[in-house]
C-alpha cells in the first residue's frame, strides 16, 4: 500500500511540475474547467483537463 502512495505522490509532483507547460498548450482553459474567486482567493478546478489527461493516459497504457 505504501508503494501506491509513493506512486501517487510522484505523479502529482510531475503534474504540478508540468502544469505551466500544459497551460501554454491550452490545457486548463477548456470549456469544462472552472475558475472562480472565493474568500479573496482564486480557485481552479480542472474538470475537463483531468478527464482529457486521464483518457490520454488510459490510451497510452493500452498501447504499452
Amino acid at each position: 500500500m505504501i508503494r501506491w502512495f509513493i506512486v501517487i505522490f510522484l505523479v502529482l509532483v510531475c503534474i504540478s511540475w508540468a502544469a505551466p507547460l500544459l497551460q501554454r498548450l491550452g490545457f486548463g482553459k477548456l470549456p469544462g474547467d472552472l475558475r472562480f474567486r472565493l474568500f479573496g482567493r482564486e480557485w481552479f478546478i480542472p474538470l475537463a483537463t483531468t478527464i482529457l489527461l486521464s483518457l490520454a493516459a488510459s490510451l497510452l497504457s493500452q498501447l504499452i
